[in-house]
């Protein structure tokens, strides 16, 4: 066998992907993992990393295209990180993210079933309704746009295929007033400089857009002028947010915030429902996905007239008013105050007298309603993506309810979870991928987890 050192150059075939969505090889019995490659292709690599867990290349030379593979219109891929899978199809992209999921439960959670399919984007660009911009010096100037993939150099961008070009607009409104106000960005390192990003949401189902400014302190006598620089460069806009975020690190949205003009609350409709979302609250950012996404949740979660049904991780309620349509009562439950208090205004506007939220998070939320003698027949969880904790899914467990309903973003801790409730003598059921998120490697998915018995 030889050893594989680095700067080597071997000819060899694309075999499969990793959970990033690079090609993977098998050289001299061990797996090499090559970005930018897909299935198929026959490649001259170079090897530039040998580790005793992982073997990494670089392609040099491609000797077989795959028919999968595709020119990218982006300047910017791969460099700045935002997008994984521009070099291919849609429909291997599409493979690839079912192979992904359907990978995690079976070497990850030890699952035998699998998902059978996976519901497309009709929308492949300009798909995201919530853009965020990093804002840093750059050779002396401001500028806006992504950092790299795991560093802080930022890459400047014009024009990013999966935003929304409001944001856009908006984020370089923000920088030419900088440069003509000479106000520097934030410097995480120092602490110094002021502004630190814009985010911005945009609905599309009204006519709502809020554009919110994170700064590390106040803008003082120039913050009437931002507005009206904002207001000029993006008319459409229905409310501008300062955030006055303090916190050393590279948390985007943190402390206090400011409705400088118009409403902070952008108001969207999903699955029938009207929602109001704060600029800190959680939604859903492609929402023709999310509501297929949600309509294959309320299928597996099948709620009845005389049923409670837990929603935990809730966010703004967007699940909790599905499910309340077709059940006796809903709680929800959110760790987010603002998100809880939007939860609870979307359901006075909506009618919906049957939803009840708290703030609290879906482990304390659990044991606080076991406490009140309520047994659930449907819990659905929606949490973020490092799952549940394992004092979570015991909690949940120990309300023993007939139906579980695990929505999530990261296919290796759905996995992991699984397993989890496996030991509680639960078992997974039906699952189904979802492409929230095109041309990344990124893919959403939702489980039925049932009782045995």
């Amino acid at each position: 066998m030889i050893e594989l050192t680095k700067n080597q150059i071997i000819q060899t075939r694309i075999e499969g992907y990793s959970s990033e969505g690079h090609g993977v090889c098998r050289v001299e019995g061990r797996a090499v993992f090559v970005p930018g490659t897909i299935v198929g292709e026959a490649w001259e690599i170079r090897i530039l990393k040998v580790t005793n867990a992982a073997v990494y290349a670089r392609g040099e030379r491609l000797l077989s295209p795959s028919p999968e593979r595709r020119e990218s219109r982006c300047p910017y891929y791969p460099r700045c990180g935002g997008c994984d899978l521009r070099h291919m199809s849609y429909e291997e992209e599409l493979r690839f993210k079912l192979g992904r999921v359907n990978d995690a439960l079976a070497h990850i959670g030890k699952q035998t079933l699998h998902a059978e399919e996976i519901l497309g984007s009709e929308q492949t660009e300009r798909y995201r309704n919530k853009g965020i911009f990093a804002v840093v010096e750059r050779d002396g100037s401001p500028a806006f746009g992504f950092f790299r993939e795991r560093s802080h150099e930022l890459i400047p961008i014009e024009s990013c295929l999966i935003q929304d070009e409001l944001s856009e607009r908006a984020a370089a409104a923000v920088v030419d007033f900088m440069k003509k106000e000479v106000l520097p960005a934030y410097d995480e390192a120092t602490g110094d400089g002021t502004i630190r990003h814009v985010f911005c949401r945009r609905a599309r189902q009204t006519a709502d857009a809020v554009a919110c400014v994170v700064t590390a302190r106040g803008l003082g006598s120039k913050t009437a002028a931002l507005v009206e620089a904002l207001r000029a460069a993006v008319p459409e806009l229905t409310g501008i947010v300062l955030n006055l975020n303090k916190s050393r690190g590279n948390t985007v949205l943190s402390g206090d915030f400011y409705t400088l003009w118009g409403r902070a609350e952008m108001n969207e409709v999903l699955c029938g429902s009207r929602f109001s979302i704060a600029p800190q609250a959680f939604f859903q950012i492609n929402p023709p996905q999310a509501e297929k996404l949600y309509r294959r949740a309320l299928v597996y979660a099948a709620p009845r007239p005389d049923e409670l049904v837990f929603d935990l991780y809730c966010g703004a309620g967007t699940i909790s008013l599905c499910l309340a349509r077709k059940a006796g009562r809903v709680i929800g439950a959110e760790i987010v105050p603002e998100a809880v208090e939007n939860a609870r205004a979307n359901a006075a506007a909506n009618g919906i007298e049957n939803a009840e939220f708290l703030c609290a998070d879906a482990g304390e939320a659990a044991l606080m309603l076991q406490k009140r003698g309520l047994s659930p027949a449907a819990v659905v969880v929606d949490p973020p993506r490092k799952g549940m904790s394992e004092e979570a899914v015991s909690a949940v467990a120990s309300m023993r309810p007939e139906r579980i309903v695990y929505v999530s973003c990261n296919p290796a801790t759905l996995a992991r979870d699984i397993l989890r409730f496996n030991g509680f003598g639960y078992e997974l059921r039906a699952a189904t991928a979802v492409d929230m998120f095109p041309r990344t490697k990124h893919v959403e998915s939702v489980v039925l987890i049932t009782r045995r018995g």
